[in-house]
């Protein structure tokens, strides 16, 4: 009688067709459920939407976090030191984008944050979300790109009127150190190729001495395999076959592209998170595009997309060793972009961002 009604959970179990299993999951050290403060930049344009949207979110997470806000606008100068030293202690920071002026010497404020702090490496994450229609699957491509020289560097001068020059400057040092970062991304998330792209044909010293970091580099991580190709080629097969590409190591500006091709590609700029890390600090941002702060009218109307924002704040739970909270957010916007019910304008639909913020919220588990 006793053996029968130890039974009869397991017979439940089978006719439901439901498997008993164990939840993977990590030990804490003593004090990480602390709340970890992060400097916020809610930035100009669709920014201050997108920051908002995730502050509710956490908020009804109940996430171990906190933030200290900050103004900052592209039309400033530079980056107030106060938010320069926020971030330095909070070694963590999430922000919106900041419009960047074309051309009048004003420098870009993202490309100043990215060198004060040194924020060598930029990785986007671009990849197809269930339910969201695209011209290709299987795609899941990382893009890393280094963030402090090549022809970002700023060095431009006005040689004789009418003629400008403008530097690339490529060194062994960056070029080292942004090819062990995306070896090591794959080494850690069980990655299986690393792409570099480059121009050398052109510019055979510069982006020669790019590809001799990295094929120095990718002769220590024997099971990852590594290969080469040439950027405008890339741009083709991007289009074309981009469930070919895994990782993909770039100088700066061709990372930028490539970025914002393959977001492209598996959706669309609102939806790709994306991030900046150093040796000591880490902003989280839209992946690509982080200069396009949107139109007045979608402003107006609060229509703005704050997925990728969103996705990008579950990259920095993660970062913050909160993978928990990060894989709720995750998966509760994955949800809503399952459904279909709740998109914005650039997915297909017209839900403003709050009806977005809130179908979210009501996904979270």
């Amino acid at each position: 009688m006793s053996t029968s009604r130890r039974s009869l959970p397991l017979l439940k179990t089978l006719i439901t067709g439901k498997t008993q299993t164990r939840t993977v999951t990590y030990m804490p050290r003593p004090g990480d459920g602390a709340p970890r403060p992060v400097t916020l930049i809610p930035g100009d344009g669709i920014g201050p939407l997108a920051t908002n949207a995730v502050e509710q979110v956490m908020e009804a997470m109940h996430a171990p976090v906190y933030f200290e806000k900050y103004e900052v606008h592209g039309d400033m100068k530079r980056v107030p030191q106060e938010v320069i030293d926020s971030i330095k202690q909070n070694k963590v920071c999430l922000k919106g984008g900041l419009r960047t002026p074309m051309g009048g010497g004003v420098s870009s404020l993202n490309v100043q944050l990215r060198k004060e702090l040194d924020l060598y490496a930029s990785l986007v994450n671009c990849c197809n979300l269930p339910g969201l229609p695209t011209r290709h699957e299987n795609v899941d491509i990382v893009v890393i790109r280094e963030n402090t020289e090549g022809e970002y560097s700023g060095l431009e001068h006005e040689v004789v009127p009418g003629v400008v020059e403008s530097l690339k400057v490529i060194t062994k040092f960056c070029s080292e150190r942004i090819a062990k970062y995306a070896f090591e991304y794959a080494y850690l998330n069980n990655r299986k190729k690393v792409t570099a792209v480059h121009k050398a044909n052109i510019m055979k010293l510069a982006d020669g001495l790019f590809l001799e970091s990295c094929r120095e580099v990718a002769t220590k991580y024997p099971s990852i395999k590594y290969n080469e190709i040439i950027v405008d080629n890339c741009c083709m097969q991007l289009v074309s076959k981009p469930e070919q590409f895994d990782v993909m190591v770039t100088p700066n500006l061709y990372g930028n592209l490539v970025a914002n091709t393959a977001a492209g590609i598996a959706g669309g700029t609102g939806v790709m998170p994306g991030g900046n890390a150093g040796a000591e600090h880490a902003v989280f941002e839209q992946g690509a595009s982080a200069g396009n702060v949107g139109k007045e009218k979608m402003v107006e109307q609060k229509k703005a997309n704050p997925v990728a924002l969103l996705l990008s704040s579950a990259m920095m739970l993660r970062h913050l060793q909160f993978p928990s909270f990060a894989d709720r957010l995750e998966n509760a916007v994955k949800r809503v972009i399952s459904e279909g019910k709740y998109r914005t304008k650039d997915l297909g639909g017209d839900s403003t961002t709050q009806e977005v913020v809130d179908a979210v919220i009501a996904n979270l588990d």
